[in-house]
């Protein structure tokens, strides 16, 4: 009976190791069949929390992996590859960032759990999908003379543009069925011409605080907006629609009404000084939200608001334009310094983002240069059209969250 017995012993032993093994390497999602596992879930999670990035989290890890594999599969069909020394020699570009050898930060990854592979596929994609568009949109992303000197006139002259705006805000939450029909809304709305037709519609569909309003912003200062939409914005003409913004939960769409110039008040921002608290719990903390918006006068009161809760539920500070997640500055350029905006969710919409702009930081550089201007609007320029292929792949591939 006891050598009968030691067989099932040995195989109760080493079953927990093998479940967790095969759980490790369970699918989490799938795009165009290729899929993620949860050990890729969970290697990208440790190593965002490794380079501090703000804001990381499961859905923001999966949504990661799930742009780069649609950046590496559009990488392979314009046959552009990184292997071999190519990578050795990027991933040590990226290690030197932090004053490091390739071996000392992986020494450190390790220490953290972190395997190689996870900063390897991280460069990959990133390194081939920048060539994906710079030879994919090099032609469209030459900039005129007088563009330079449009914005020499916001940074070093006496004048700013700015711009009028409708936006409409369409539900698409990852996973859900509602994505598919707000991209079939939202390319029906991008044949909109009439400035009365898009503010019918946004009284309709748009799920944003400006419905109300039939989606009317009032004037921003284009050196307010994240710098990817500047050129985007200066190439429409009245009327015309942007193609679909892909926010966290939702696809948001500007209609222009009018453009002017106008004596600048203020120098362009070096960096913009927010708040965001995320409240969870779904409509409940909108409600939350609404009690706790007329008892915050200044961006300090955010701090006895957030006492007793998590670390991670007040992020506060400075950063430049364009480190600012795009649908937070989307926002904060709505914003005068004190005002706050609970139009942003995350986690699916179960968490509400209770945004207040704290101030704008002028900037003191000389930016005379138009070599320099010359550089900094293409790569914004290229940075929206690197925006709206990824959206218009996205929607393209069959995407499965399991």
């Amino acid at each position: 009976m006891m050598r009968r017995l030691l067989p099932l012993a040995a195989f109760l032993l080493v079953l927990p190791a093998t479940l967790a093994a095969q759980s490790q390497f369970r699918t989490v999602a799938s795009v165009d069949s290729d899929v993620i596992t949860a050990f890729e879930l969970e290697q990208r999670l440790r190593f965002l929390d490794f380079v501090r990035t703000p804001g990381s989290n499961r859905e923001f890890a999966l949504n990661q992996l799930i742009d780069d594999r649609l950046r590496i599969a559009a990488a392979r069909r314009a046959g552009i590859e990184l292997t071999g020394d190519g990578l050795r020699a990027e991933m040590e570009s990226f290690a030197a960032r932090a004053d490091l050898s390739l071996e000392e930060l992986a020494e450190n990854m390790s220490a953290q759990g972190i395997e190689l592979s996870t900063l390897r596929d991280f460069v990959r994609a990133g390194v081939t999908w920048r060539e994906v568009v710079r030879s994919r949109f090099r032609g469209r992303a030459e900039i005129s003379e007088d563009e330079i000197d449009r914005a020499l006139g916001q940074t070093t002259g006496g004048t700013t543009i700015r711009v009028l705006l409708n936006e409409i805000f369409l539900p698409a939450r990852p996973g859900r069925p509602e994505v598919e029909e707000s991209e079939r809304t939202a390319e029906r709305l991008q044949r909109i011409t009439s400035i009365s037709a898009f503010q019918e519609e946004a009284r309709e569909l748009s799920v944003g605080p400006t419905r109300d309003q039939s989606g009317r912003l009032d004037w921003i200062n284009l050196s307010d907006l994240p710098p990817q939409l500047g050129p985007i914005l200066l190439g429409l003409a009245p009327g015309d629609v942007t193609e679909p913004l892909r926010l966290p939960n939702a696809l948001l769409l500007f209609q222009l009404r009018a453009i002017e110039e106008v004596d600048r008040q203020s120098p362009a921002p070096a960096a913009i000084d927010y708040g965001a608290l995320y409240l969870p719990g779904g409509s409940e903390a909108r409600a939350r939200a609404a009690r706790l918006v007329d008892t915050i006068d200044t961006c300090d009161d955010l701090y006895g608001i957030a006492q007793n809760m998590p670390e991670e539920a007040l992020e506060r500070g400075s950063r430049a334009p364009d480190e600012i997640p795009q649908d937070v500055a989307i926002e904060l350029a709505k914003l005068d310094p004190g005002e706050i905006s609970t139009a942003l969710t995350r986690a699916n919409g179960e968490t509400l983002v209770l945004l207040m702009l704290c101030s704008r930081i002028p900037s003191l550089e000389d930016e005379g240069d138009r070599d320099a201007i010359r550089n900094r609007l293409r790569s914004q320029r290229l940075a929206g059209f690197a925006d709206s292929f990824l959206a218009e792949l996205r929607a393209q591939a069959v995407i499965v969250i399991e």
